[in-house]
């Protein structure tokens, strides 16, 4: 698959504040807020799947670029897409994490990953025989 580009202006994850920075008081509270979400893996994935259908430029984007962190990179969005909390808190949530909830995580992660990829090879095909 060849990486896709849309303009940061598309992206439903920079629309939604991800990447803005926040109070210390606000930091403080959603710190916490963060760690439940990212510590308990249904949720955490359930939120990684309604990031692959809502966020299409966003993963079109990101997930085609096999350069990053595709797995923290969805589990990032997926906080901010539930709970709008920025990329940053949900960062150092994930260092509050045992290392089961970790491994946890990073398989609902690899899964909504390998749906997205099956998704986007499925649209290809269905244009190429249109």
């Amino acid at each position: 698959m060849k990486q896709i580009f849309h303009n940061y202006q598309k992206w439903e994850d920079y629309i939604n504040g991800m990447w803005r920075k926040e109070t210390k008081e606000y930091e403080d509270a959603h710190l916490k807020i963060a760690i439940e979400f990212t510590g308990n893996d249904e949720l955490y994935g359930n939120a990684m799947m309604e990031v692959i259908e809502n966020w299409k430029y966003t993963c079109e984007h990101n997930l085609s670029d096999k350069s990053i962190n595709r797995k923290a990179f969805i589990g990032h969005c997926a906080v901010c897409y539930k709970l709008g909390v920025p990329e940053y808190i949900t960062r150092m949530a994930w260092h509050y994490l045992t290392q089961e909830q970790q491994d946890k995580a990073n398989k609902k992660a690899e899964h909504a990953i390998k749906q997205w990829e099956l998704k986007q090879t499925n649209h290809a095909k269905n244009l190429f025989e249109q």
